[in-house]
């Protein structure tokens, strides 16, 4: 096999691992998102609101399609509370 084949058989091998991997970080980040959206943060420990918190900063950090994508990965929807909202 060529040398160019084989970079391109490497690179196509490479880009399938990247997505797979993308794909298993959707899950985690949407399960992640959903998860935060559902706390009552009075509840919880002062610990876990600091963790919670940086949770939810590195999602908010994210461009809107990768959230929406993550958030589709796990088919998760996150809905305004009502009470919040009044």
């Amino acid at each position: 096999m060529p040398h160019r084949e084989q970079e391109i058989l490497m690179l196509r091998r490479e880009l399938e691992i990247l997505m797979g991997e993308r794909q298993t970080l959707l899950r985690v980040v949407g399960a992640a998102a959903a998860l935060i959206a559902s706390l009552e943060s009075k509840h919880l420990p002062v610990r876990a609101v600091e963790s919670a918190d940086l949770v939810a900063t590195s999602i908010n950090s994210l461009a809107e399609d990768t959230l929406q994508d993550a958030l589709d990965a796990v088919r998760a929807e996150i809905q305004e509370d009502d009470d919040d909202s009044k």
